[in-house]
């Protein structure tokens, strides 16, 4: 299937990899998909942290990194888009693991999570723009295993600098 110039829904039910690396649709959001994605991410972490204990999230998040890769990856090479804005699963996967690690927390310090998350994922300061660097298409390589893993890869050092903000405010 030749992927549509804008993916829809149709498109993105096409595939389960493709439902995925959309974030389950959220990635479809026609103005700032990572937000959305992340704001996804959280709602849906709050319903589902009902009902998995810390043993299940790490399984979790275990799957979805290995999941989301194969996802992100085959998704990416469809679009010919080494990381396309509307693969959403790398914020969804890291803002997980940042209510993971830092639950319980009151409403205010999630959503300063999700501020300091977001940050760090769209400006990309220092350790997180190396990371978004060091995966990015070379001259003459295609599409593959290499960049979907670093469409996950700046996420998780972002959601790493957020987790350090957090320990550090924390701390004081």
């Amino acid at each position: 299937m030749t992927p549509p110039r804008r993916p829809d829904l149709r498109y993105v039910l096409g595939h389960p990899a493709r439902w995925i690396a959309f974030g389950l649709g959220s990635g479809l959001a026609p103005r700032a998909p990572g937000t959305i994605g992340t704001l996804w991410a959280w709602a849906a972490f709050l319903v589902l942290d009902r009902w998995l204990d810390a043993r299940a999230w790490a399984l979790v998040l275990v799957a979805g990194l290995v999941l989301g890769w194969w996802a992100c990856t085959r998704t990416a090479r469809e679009l010919a888009v080494a990381d396309p804005g509307a693969i959403v699963w790398d914020e969804v996967l890291a803002f997980w693991l940042v209510l993971w690690l830092m639950l319980p927390a009151s409403l205010l310090a999630q959503a300063v999570a999700f501020a300091l998350f977001r940050f760090f994922d769209a400006v990309k300061p220092g350790p997180v723009g190396w990371a978004d660097r060091l995966y990015k298409l070379r001259p003459g390589e295609s599409i593959g295993w290499r960049q979907g893993w670093g469409i996950l890869f700046d996420d998780l050092v972002a959601a790493l600098c957020t987790l350090l903000v957090i320990a550090l405010w924390r701390s004081w």
